[in-house]
């Protein structure tokens, strides 16, 4: 495969946002996505979640830091997301207020 082809297959690779539910495992994290989606027959507005486990190869992700996830491939038997940015919570929350 020549560098403009491969550079254009990972190009296309996913993203998502969400934040760290767990970080107990390691160089691993799971992470919640959420996403609003309307009832296809009702037009409610509901909420859905799901969990990804992520590699954080450094373990700076910590709980309920917003992270940026990129898809890669599998790394493990849960393991096809890998952590692209880490934002920390607010500061205020891990002061115990």
């Amino acid at each position: 495969m020549s560098e403009q082809q491969s550079n254009t297959i990972r190009g296309q690779r996913k993203t998502e946002k969400g934040v760290v539910v767990s970080n107990k495992m390691d160089k691993t994290v799971v992470v919640r996505v959420t996403r609003t989606i309307h009832h296809k027959q009702y037009g409610k507005v509901m909420t859905t979640s799901k969990k990804y486990y992520a590699h954080d190869e450094d373990g700076k992700a910590k709980e309920g830091d917003n992270v940026e996830i990129i898809e890669t491939r599998p790394l493990s038997k849960l393991k096809r997301w890998r952590v692209v940015s880490v934002t920390p919570q607010n500061s205020h929350r891990t002061a115990g207020i």
